[in-house]
């Protein structure tokens, strides 16, 4: 359903929105919650689009993860919201990198927006 970037306009567009309404309350909590689940749901989305094995391991080798740990995290068979969650893939596709892709950061949004009341 679109590219990436596509996906990551819309989910601007609904988390700004959301925490533009309910911002005004205390849900610091809700809000990290939230956003790590988000992260882990890109990062899921990005692993099952590199379909193929060497897509992968080209892929994490361009984020700078060696290519023996590459090769092996490319070759595992476990699911994608499993390996979303692998260590390694962390590294790979972090915070920093997603926010950089134009991701906008939810718990900055909240502290803009909660802040300003």
């Amino acid at each position: 359903p679109g590219t990436f970037l596509d996906i990551v306009k819309e989910i601007n567009l609904y988390t700004q929105g959301w925490i533009n309404y309910y911002g005004i309350g205390d849900m610091k909590t809700f809000i990290s919650k939230t956003a790590q689940w988000l992260n882990h749901r890109l990062r899921q989305l990005i692993w099952k689009r590199w379909k193929r094995v060497s897509t992968r391991f080209y892929g994490l080798m361009r984020y700078g993860i060696g290519r023996e740990e590459a090769w092996k995290v490319a070759n595992s068979r476990k699911g994608y919201w499993r390996m979303s969650k692998n260590q390694t893939i962390h590294r790979a596709i972090n915070k920093k990198r997603l926010v950089s892709w134009g991701l906008k950061d939810l718990n900055q949004l909240y502290q803009h927006r909660y802040l300003s009341y």
